[in-house]
């Protein structure tokens, strides 16, 4: 029987260099790699090897005999994606028939190199420091750190390393955090060092990172929210989705977080799995988070919470929701309870898109289904957020347009808003205000726009790069290209040994 992608597909594609049959769609080298909801196995070209299922660093795939309860939809999932259909497919509840990925039998890829890249043909040591420790610098390092020239000191501001590996993902998604495994492997390099509580800015200036190292990666992320710039935004009550979710993944900067879980209804304003996840948490019996990773006051809050109802309101119709196939067929499939009404899901046969078409379908059983009694998510589609209604300086619900032109006002005394994150100003490089991303060339800084002049020894990866989009595995290509054109600057002579003191950059830290 074939081998199967479940949810916790992080996209790294290392199954697919992995695969001896080419099975896994879509590459890195094909158009839909950078904005697929996940990789699929096409189950008419998987020979059943179990390759991948070891390449996988998040334990995502499975042979379809072995699926766990909830996660036999995932068997049509992916072979929805490629022509034809899968006899025996579990349910045949995702009928789709049109091929996303059709794979020609004759195609082969290049796969991955196995073996360690041969020596860089330049004479000494090369030192790289990178700023910032989340899934885009460790996958940057873990690239460098296989040309034995090279050493890395990686500079992060909090006390722990891996960004959003470890603060951004539930703590009930174990699968996906798993990959913080393949991190500490990473970090444990003799050739790489961790220096945590190291702001660059505070504790050291930019210039003087240059001058210590050969090459700078900076790879800080995308660390702020879009705003929500709508009357009401400010008032007591309202915060962001991807704050909240920082409170209940003990990220030091949330932990004095107010939250306030007195009012029995929460309106989450966006519709992506950030949101998603924050409703899923709030409904959750939190006996079945005391096993996670989840902060201790966060699930001290939510034993004592009033919630019932969650509202994920989207401005546009439910076959434009943002979030991912996997992670709604995830929560439905998890038991959660989850609402909607029927007349908002349109017929999933309107959509030529596939898997905006699965999710049709998924919120169809949904809207079928009786109304939850208790803790549950309901979805609103349709509802433009106009303005925050505000009594006494506090939250008490969130006034929306309707397609039809009237007026509706959700009551909930804990507005989150949830669309998307923004990058910000770095001192020192340039920025480009309205993507929100360091301007770059194939990761190399751009200095002079008008000219296309990078900045000798300057290189950005991850979200402050691209812009915050893509998957935690997305970083690995995005990573690669990166250190591709840092590899090729230091064999082509534009980089040099730097001539910056080891001890002085220490000395400077006040360390030895």
């Amino acid at each position: 029987m074939p081998h199967v992608v479940t949810q916790a597909c992080c996209g790294d594609a290392s199954c697919v260099y992995a695969c001896p049959v080419n099975c896994i769609h879509p590459t890195p080298d094909e158009p839909d790699f950078g904005i697929a909801e996940m990789l699929y196995i096409d189950p008419n070209t998987c020979v059943d090897c179990g390759a991948c299922v070891t390449a996988c660093p998040v334990g995502a795939i499975t042979a379809s005999h072995r699926l766990t309860d909830g996660q036999e939809r995932f068997i049509d999932i992916n072979a929805s994606m490629y022509a034809g259909t899968v006899s025996g497919a579990a349910g045949s509840r995702i009928g789709l028939t049109e091929a996303r990925f059709p794979v020609d039998p004759g195609r082969r890829l290049p796969l991955a190199p196995i073996s360690h890249p041969d020596a860089l043909a330049v004479a000494g040591k090369v030192s790289v420091g990178i700023v910032g420790s989340g899934p885009s610098a460790m996958y940057a390092a873990d690239d460098l750190l296989r040309y034995p020239q090279v050493s890395i000191t990686m500079y992060e501001r909090l006390d722990r390393p891996f960004g959003l590996a470890r603060f951004g993902v539930a703590p009930d998604h174990e699968s996906t955090r798993s990959v913080m495994r393949l991190f500490d492997d990473i970090a444990g390099h003799p050739r790489l060092e961790i220096r945590l509580n190291t702001e660059i800015g505070r504790d050291l200036t930019l210039d003087e990172l240059r001058a210590r190292h050969t090459a700078v990666i900076w790879a800080g992320g995308a660390p702020t929210d879009r705003r929500l710039q709508i009357a009401g935004a400010d008032a007591r009550g309202v915060t962001s989705a991807t704050s909240f979710v920082g409170w209940y993944n003990d990220h030091p900067d949330f932990a004095d977080l107010d939250v306030d879980l007195s009012s029995p209804e929460v309106a989450i304003i966006g519709t992506g799995n950030v949101a998603l996840d924050v409703a899923r948490i709030l409904v959750r019996d939190p006996d079945d988070l005391a096993a996670t990773s989840i902060a201790p006051h966060a699930l001290a809050a939510l034993r004592s919470s009033a919630v019932r109802r969650v509202t994920v309101m989207g401005r546009r119709g439910a076959e434009h929701a943002a979030f991912t196939l996997p992670e709604l067929v995830g929560l439905v499939d998890a038991g959660i309870p989850v609402t909607i009404d029927a007349d908002e899901v349109p017929d999933p046969s309107s959509t030529t898109d596939p898997t905006a078409s699965a999710k049709l379908e998924v919120l169809g059983e949904i809207a079928a289904r009786p109304i939850p009694t208790v803790p549950h998510i309901r979805f609103a589609f349709g509802r433009a957020p106009r303005e925050i209604r505000v009594v006494d300086g506090r939250a008490t619900g969130v006034v929306t347009d309707r397609p039809d032109g009237t007026g509706e006002v959700l009551d909930a005394g804990l507005v989150l808003t949830s669309i998307g994150y923004r990058g910000r100003p770095v001192p020192g490089l340039p920025f480009d205000d309205a993507a929100g991303v360091v301007p770059h060339s194939g990761g190399r800084v751009i200095a002079d726009s008008s000219t296309g002049e990078a900045m000798r020894g300057m290189y950005v990866t991850g979200w402050i790069k691209r812009g915050p989009s893509g998957f935690i595995g997305t970083n690995k290509t995005d990573s690669a290209e990166t250190v591709g054109s840092l590899v090729d600057d230091l064999e082509s002579g534009v980089l040099t040994p730097a001539g910056g003191s080891r001890r002085g950059i220490l000395s400077r830290l006040g360390r030895t």
